[in-house]
């Protein structure tokens, strides 16, 4: 698989497994309240929730997978399972690790749950639904896509149904007052924490940097880029002009830091006419270096 084939797939994974992170929580909300309808009896609830998260295990790992065999990052196996030790991005990319070992924690005790004790099982339940806040910011802090209109989108749907199924749990729940209303300002006051953090950080321009992004990729991807540029501008005529172009203009897939090659040959009408061609290298990524 190639590296462009990797950068896509990598991120298609990461999405997938905050969606079915999401729905996760939701479910296993649904069935803490005991609800249940015609067409969803509780049992079909319960397999349900059980099944999303192994499938989100799945996900998960292809996501660690496809990082780690990408190659822009140096981010090793180790880095992706012991959560704070990757020399890119550090921060975020230790909360994604931490959610996945959480959600593993979560399956192997769920398999182990005659042997541990019902008490056990459930306090270490509690924990599964840390990970969801946690790779919701891994997500956005380490992101590719962070600042694009589609993940906004997803991440704003996201946090929207987990506060709601939160506050649904809330009101079902037989807690005293005092408790009901602490959890209320958490579940409402979580999601403005996140967002003002998004807004003052990985929608900001410079995020790369001050995120943990090792010099040599900002600086290789920069100059890299400037220079195939100068390259191609240089066999160019010196001064403007205009004429009309007959030609063909190719551009070649990203490489593995985001970029494209532009090939262009062909004629200008006029007088003189004169043919030309030349490369230029530009940044085609999404969001590029400033938020990879």
């Amino acid at each position: 698989m190639s590296s462009h084939a990797l950068w896509f797939a990598t991120r298609g994974f990461g999405v997938v497994s905050l969606l079915l992170l999401t729905a996760i929580v939701v479910l296993g909300v649904a069935g803490a309240n005991r609800w249940r309808s015609v067409r969803w009896p509780r049992f079909v609830v319960a397999a349900l929730h059980r099944n999303l998260t192994l499938l989100a295990l799945v996900f998960i790992a292809l996501h660690v997978i496809t990082t780690v065999l990408d190659g822009y990052a140096p981010i090793s196996l180790v880095n992706a399972i012991l959560p704070f030790t990757s020399p890119y991005r550090p921060i975020w990319l230790g909360l994604g690790a931490v959610a996945f070992d959480l959600l593993l924690a979560l399956t192997i005790t769920s398999l182990l749950r005659a042997r541990i004790g019902y008490s056990r099982w459930r306090a270490l339940h509690w924990l599964a639904y840390a990970s969801w806040p946690i790779a919701l910011v891994h997500g956005l802090g380490t992101g590719t896509d962070a600042r694009l209109a589609w993940m906004q989108i997803v991440a704003v749907t996201c946090v929207a149904a987990v506060a709601a199924a939160v506050l649904w749990r809330i009101a079902a729940d037989r807690a005293t007052p005092g408790l009901r209303t602490a959890a209320t300002i958490a579940a409402l006051g979580a999601p403005m924490v996140i967002g003002g953090w998004y807004l003052a950080g990985p929608a900001q321009r410079g995020w790369a940097a001050r995120a943990g992004t090792p010099r040599s990729l900002l600086t290789h991807t920069t100059s890299g880029s400037t220079q195939a540029v100068a390259a191609g501008i240089a066999s160019l005529p010196a001064r403007a002009f205009t004429s009309a172009f007959s030609g063909r203009v190719n551009e070649s897939s990203q490489d593995a830091n985001g970029r494209v090659i532009v090939n262009i040959s062909g004629r200008t009408r006029g007088a003189p006419p004169r043919a030309f061609s030349g490369s230029v290298c530009r940044a085609r990524r999404s969001t590029g270096a400033a938020s990879r």
